[in-house]
């Protein structure tokens, strides 16, 4: 493209980097993805003499099972390629969009390749005017996108203005892809009375009281979207908020999905498990729910059980990506894509810096 004098005029080159956990790869290398979850000051909080020390025990004393349980899908995660299909996707609808620049979208994993040093490095040899910086967690928690963002600022040395997205829980392509898969699963089990199962991955109930941690509101924000719009297509549904994959003797948010699953077999229902915090397909959906829970609900005669996908690259969650997206490059710092917090959360990195303005 050139300007009336012949001088060529170039638009923004603009990098997009969606944060992820990761997952190992294979069988070798689910130790050492252990290792670095557990080294993260943001899931195990002791000062780092204490911490490294107890996340080599840890991921030594979990590598068999953990292995055991990626053999399961294959011998490795599935997170990684199905996060390079959201990348992909994402990066046609935005050089669509914005057809005078050029769009990159990269992947940055906080506990397996691609490390996010590695992805920091790309985005600077890309040398960017623009970065948006993108979760792949919908609702926040310090356990997760804050841990994300914190290692990003820490060795991201170059070029561009950047700004982040902290949070989506209630955006428009998220919802409805959800709400999708969830009418999907209840067309499937036809005239079976069924409980919809909003399943989160739980966290340290401390962290909500303690540190201010908004995961749980976002969550409960997310799941009454979620029902609002299977509601308005299907009438009333029975349903309940629940919370997994829970490690360690801390209290927990609860109920567990465990609980929920037997308290639906009591009341003579069968279920419907939809990952209402996970936007890809991994350990905690491929094996903890469809296996482990599915097992748990034949035991307690919870039948129907049923679960519905993960959104992964349903062009509705694309496009709710790429609104963010778009969004994030009007605005300076850390903001939410639609509603955010509600209430003064001491974690809220959008209120934090709105107070620091």
């Amino acid at each position: 493209m050139t300007g009336p004098a012949g001088s060529e005029l170039k638009g923004r080159r603009i990098a997009v980097v969606l944060f992820n956990l990761g997952g190992p790869d294979d069988q070798a290398s689910v130790k050492p993805f252990l290792f670095n979850l557990f080294n993260d000051p943001a899931i195990i909080g002791l000062p780092g003499l204490i911490r490294t020390p107890l996340a080599k025990m840890i991921s030594s004393r979990r590598e068999e099972t953990a292995q055991a349980n990626y053999r399961l899908m294959g011998g490795g995660s599935p997170l990684l390629p199905e996060t390079r299909r959201q990348a992909e996707a994402l990066e046609a609808v935005l050089n669509a969009r914005l057809d005078r620049d050029e769009v990159r979208v990269f992947i940055a994993m906080r506990y397996w390749n691609p490390l996010t040093e590695e992805t920091a490095a790309d985005v600077a040899v890309f040398g960017p005017d623009e970065v948006v910086l993108l979760p792949l967690y919908p609702q926040y928690s310090t356990t997760t996108t804050e841990s994300s963002l914190k290692i990003w600022n820490q060795v991201y040395t170059g070029s561009g203005v950047s700004r982040a997205v902290c949070c989506y829980p209630e955006a428009g392509g998220w919802i409805a892809a959800q709400a999708e898969a969830v009418c999907e699963k209840l067309d499937q089990a036809g005239e079976a009375p069924v409980r919809v199962l909003f399943s989160a991955h739980g966290i340290p109930e401390k962290l909500v009281t303690g540190k201010g941690d908004p995961y749980q509101e976002q969550v409960e924000t997310t799941v009454a979207a979620v029902i609002a719009a299977v509601e308005a297509a299907r009438g009333p549904i029975d349903h309940q908020i629940c919370y997994q994959s829970r490690v360690g003797p801390m209290k927990w948010l609860g109920p567990s999905t465990p609980e929920a699953i037997k308290a639906a077999a009591d009341d003579g229902l069968g279920v419907v498990v939809a990952p209402v915090a996970f936007v890809s397909e991994h350990v905690e959906t491929l094996v903890e729910l469809d296996i482990e829970y599915a097992e748990l609900a034949r035991e307690k005669g919870a039948s129907p059980y049923l679960r519905s996908a993960a959104v992964g690259d349903s062009p509705l969650f694309v496009e709710a990506l790429a609104e963010a997206t778009l969004g994030a490059l009007g605005c300076a710092g850390v903001n939410p894509f639609g509603g955010g917090c509600r209430a003064d959360w001491k974690s809220c990195p959008h209120k934090r810096g709105k107070q620091a303005a």
